[in-house]
């Protein structure tokens, strides 16, 4: 008999949000969560902690691995197993803090701290602290909101905030279920957040390690369960978002793209709608040629201020894929001889349809960054380089795009560098290369051909770990991070798991990349 708050899932099959892959799971594995009733929050909150320790018992005891499913935003097989997955989505519980709750050393007040559960998707955060009196918001956000925070922050889901980081960078405290006896709340020791007070309401174990935490920031589901998440937060703050097109590729915008320094591109609307805060530029990679403003760059960037009111956001948004139109566009691609020549005219239409400026529009994040919906099969890959690369970079893939024509296009993120051991946006200051289009072979070719280049001409990069991916294995992840990192990733894992339990978590794309080492060191 389950145990109340988990019902079983007669499921043997599992589809990701975009399409990309179908993948098989044992029979009977699967299980959902729901928070058991309870006198208050606290005494749900504990059960559902149990909850998952019974599961990690329950796949001890019948030798099958687990993983959380959290969205299926991930375009790889990074947070699914070769066993059962567990659907937190119903996990959703979130709290502000009290003085009580907060470390005395904490850096800032309670009011900056907000407690979420695993399963607790990006707008339900949103939506939660734009409620609240006064109203407060997240750092930054990924491009949509439709991520779980726990599956969002475990592949570095990132957006172009490039003062502020990626989702983990704003994520001061875990509560992870390590084992079937134990969980831990985990922070850094050097950055204090919970009071004992805190700890011993979620009934944990105290862990203060800069190592460990910045080990299990980004580590896909494989630490065992995230249960709960402290996020940091900050009074809310208006953007402004300014969307222009026709910027030529010269040594003006490459300097831009190289330093951050914008002053060359006199952009409109600076020193007016506050400081740069969103800096994103886009390439048609098939109608490129620099020092021409009509073959050029389009750029999405954002100012940020206070809040102040301001009207609904009203979108001049024409343009909108048809029902599973990528995904017939995809086959057309695979199957049709020759197709490579459709590409460039193709992209060409959707490009000047999808990517038009626009008058400037203010919002929140909450309203800047909306619940996106997805129709068909969409290929996305995203490398992170550092700044003074991206000119080169953008050089070479158009190089690439001539041999291997991309059915998508190229933008360019810029992103504080990460604390996270293996987070993606590693460079102090990082340029996040995404590479979005139609999926199938002709994308896949080009990707793997980018990849090749970049190394063959000596361009250190990582890849987004949620993202398309294949071509990682063990040594290219020891080349991205550099041996001591991996290995200490490898050596927190070890440190907070079981090899038993860690047995439980493993799955073909850690074994793949050469972290699920059960101690000792890389060889």
């Amino acid at each position: 008999m389950l145990p109340e708050g988990i019902t079983q899932l007669p499921i043997q099959q599992w589809t990701n949000k975009h399409e990309n892959f179908t993948h098989n799971l044992v029979q009977d594995a699967s299980f959902k969560l729901r928070n058991p009733p309870g006198q208050n929050h606290k005494e749900r909150y504990r059960k559902s902690t149990e909850n998952f320790q019974w599961l990690m018992q329950h796949a001890l005891n019948n030798n099958i691995k687990l993983r959380a499913m959290g969205s299926g935003w991930s375009f790889t097989k990074v947070g699914v197993t070769e066993g059962g997955l567990i659907d937190t989505a119903s996990l959703n519980f979130s709290f502000p803090l009290t003085q009580k709750y907060v470390h005395a050393n904490y850096a800032h007040g309670p009011e900056d701290l907000y407690f979420v559960q695993c399963g607790t998707i990006i707008y339900e955060i949103n939506n939660r602290l734009d409620a609240k009196n006064p109203p407060r918001s997240i750092k930054a956000s990924g491009a949509s909101n439709g991520q779980t925070v726990a599956g969002a922050l475990s592949t570095g889901t990132h957006g172009a905030a490039f003062n502020v980081g990626a989702i983990p960078d704003f994520v001061a405290g875990l509560h992870l279920v390590t084992g079937p006896n134990t969980h831990i709340w985990l922070e850094r020791a050097s950055y204090p957040v919970a009071s004992q007070e805190f700890v011993d309401w979620l009934g944990a174990d105290l862990i203060q390690d800069d190592d460990l935490f910045n080990a299990a920031l980004v580590s896909f589901g494989s630490f065992g369960f995230i249960h709960g998440v402290m996020i940091e937060t900050e009074p809310q703050f208006l953007l402004t978002e300014h969307r222009v097109g026709n910027i030529p590729y010269d040594d003006t915008l490459k300097q831009a793209m190289k330093t951050l320094d914008f002053s060359g591109l006199q952009l409109p609307g600076t020193g007016q709608n506050g400081d740069m805060y969103h800096f994103e530029v886009l390439f048609n990679i098939h109608d490129f040629e620099a020092n021409n403003p009509a073959k050029g760059a389009f750029l999405k960037y954002m100012f940020k201020k206070p809040v102040v009111p301001h009207p609904p956001i009203l979108r001049d948004d024409n343009f909108t894929y048809g029902d599973d139109l990528l995904g017939i566009i995809s086959t057309v691609l695979d199957k049709l001889p020759g197709s490579g020549l459709l590409i460039p005219a193709m992209v060409n239409a959707m490009f000047n349809l999808a990517f038009q400026p626009q008058a400037p529009v203010q919002g929140t994040v909450k309203e800047i960054f909306n619940y996106t919906k997805f129709r068909g099969k969409v290929a996305s890959a995203a490398v992170g380089i550092a700044i003074e690369d991206s000119p080169k970079a953008v050089e070479l893939i158009v190089e690439v795009n001539k041999q291997k024509p991309f059915p998508g296009g190229l933008s360019l993120r810029y992103v504080k560098g990460t604390q996270a051991t293996l987070g993606f946006t590693k460079f102090a200051n990082t340029c996040v290369l995404e590479m979005d289009g139609v999926d199938g072979n002709k994308a896949r070719e080009f990707y793997e051909a980018v990849w090749n280049k970049f190394e063959q001409e000596g361009v250190p990069y990582t890849l987004h770990w949620g993202k398309i991916n294949f071509n990682l294995n063990e040594n290219r992840v020891k080349n991205m991070y550099g041996p001591i990192n991996v290995q200490s990733w490898i050596d927190a894992r070890n440190q907070l798991l079981t090899p038993l339990v860690m047995k439980v978590f493993n799955n073909k794309f850690i074994e793949r990349c050469g972290l699920d080492k059960v101690n000792g060191p890389i060889v």
